[in-house]
């Protein structure tokens, strides 16, 4: 397998092998599954709407419910507009969603489909809508597709109407329902009243109870995202995921936003709290100055375990920067940070964040994929890696512990239930870190040398 990737590192512009990314259409359908009854759909082929739904399921280990304009050879030539009236006729009447979120895919893109003018001749039924955003797959990759469904939404429903609603619109990047969750539990903490834009809890982590329900109670609502126009400050989680929609509901509603890191660890934890805090006026309570606390006390406790090991992380780039942030909190020597999503800016951060505690040789790269950083390991080892699914065989070929964070995960389970974000999630990512490097030292070590106590 991949035992035969050669050490020689070539520079390639024209192939990407393991790419470090998915396409914009995974992302604006995961996006979509955020919002209360909302049925995504993909304006394309039967084929592209199958793997996305596939995609984003095999993460979640839930359904992710999506249709299609199911594009054949005639709607290829002729464009899909009367698909897509088809299409929006046939979803209310058969499924009744209160909103139907389409994105576009290659081909749709490819030949020119006009989306908003297709929707405008479209009767919607009362009560009911209809948005769009354009999600081409060769351009970007999924974390963009999720940045412009959240921008489809604000510009199609947000609304100012000069009455402050008095909450704070939270937008986050691309993260579990279960990071999702302990965002909303901090604001909680901290008195402040929000909407959260797309909020997949209760919907990619929805419980068992026996029966099918197409539209779970979770996800944002429709009046919520009107009244994100009224909010008075808005805060996003993630520049990568989140400026776009920032910037489209301070442009279409006046609301002035704050761009945050991902908060995992400490300091980017720190930072949330503390925007919470100026924003509501109230004193940290307690509980979060125990986790806190908690956490700091672990990462000391252990800091033996990841005084300077090397490590590699790759996947979405708020992600992978968040982690880093971590890392080097807790004493770690991130020396490759890769992500497949385009963008310079990513490089730029990751060295300043290096720079913040003199890591000096650390290789950073955009627009990257796994080979390369397979051969930057084979010629300069690490000591663990950290991201998605993909990376496994990288591990296996070269023989590092991997420990799994990030999208995707398609090979574990309960990963999207429990968060990374937070001192509570930072406090779990903590632990398996610690359990991965304390695991391989019993592995290697010699039998006189295997501890009862670490």
């Amino acid at each position: 397998m991949q035992s035969m990737t050669p050490k020689e590192v070539s520079e390639r512009s024209g192939l990407r092998v393991n790419p470090c990314k998915t396409c914009q259409p995974v992302g604006a359908m995961y996006a979509a599954l955020g919002v209360h009854a909302c049925m995504p759909h993909s304006h394309g082929s039967q084929g592209c709407c199958s793997y996305h739904r596939t995609y984003l399921t095999r993460h979640f280990k839930e359904p992710a419910i999506a249709s299609s304009s199911s594009f054949t050879e005639g709607a290829s030539v002729f464009g899909g507009g009367s698909n897509l009236k088809a299409s929006v006729k046939n979803i209310f009447d058969i499924y009744n969603p209160d909103i139907i979120a389409v994105h576009t895919t290659c081909l749709s893109e490819t030949i020119g489909d006009d989306l908003k003018s297709f929707i405008l001749d479209t009767p919607i039924p009362d009560g009911k809508y209809v948005v769009h955003t354009n999600t081409p797959s060769y351009v970007g990759s999924h974390v963009t597709g999720y940045a412009n469904m959240i921008s489809g939404f604000i510009k199609y429903l947000s609304v100012k109407t000069g009455v402050s609603n008095g909450k704070v619109a939270l937008i986050p990047g691309f993260i579990n329902p279960g990071d999702m969750r302990e965002i909303k539990k901090i604001a909680k903490l901290m008195n402040v009243p929000f909407t959260m834009l797309p909020d997949t809890s209760g919907v990619m982590d929805a419980p068992m109870t026996g029966t099918y329900n197409m539209y779970p109670k979770g996800g944002t609502t429709i009046p919520d995202i009107i009244g994100l126009g009224d909010c008075k400050k808005s805060i996003g989680f993630g520049e990568f995921a989140t400026t776009l929609g920032l910037e489209d509901l301070r442009n279409k509603c006046k609301v002035p936003f704050v761009s945050l890191p991902l908060p995992i660890g400490i300091a980017n934890t720190d930072a949330y709290v503390m925007a919470l805090q100026e924003i509501g006026a109230s004193e940290v309570p307690y509980e979060l100055e125990e986790e806190r606390g908690q956490l700091v006390d672990v990462i000391l406790d252990a800091h033996p375990y990841f005084d300077n090991k090397t490590v590699a992380i790759y996947g979405d780039p708020d992600t992978v920067l968040g982690i880093a942030a971590l890392v080097l909190e807790m004493g770690m020597h991130p020396k490759y940070l890769v992500t497949g999503t385009p963008g310079e800016a990513f490089v730029t951060r990751g060295k300043d964040l290096m720079a913040q505690y003199g890591v000096e040789d650390a290789v950073i790269k955009a627009s990257a994929d796994l080979f390369e950083m397979h051969q930057w390991i084979k010629n300069d080892k690490v000591d663990l890696m950290i991201g998605g699914t993909h990376g496994k065989t990288i591990a296996r070929a070269e023989d590092i512990p991997l420990v799994r964070a990030g999208f995707p995960v398609l090979d574990r389970y309960v990963h999207s239930y429990i968060p990374i974000v937070g001192y509570r999630g930072a406090l779990a990512l903590v632990e398996k870190i610690a359990n991965a490097l304390m695991d391989r030292q019993d592995r290697d070590c010699a039998d006189e040398d295997l501890e009862m106590v670490m």
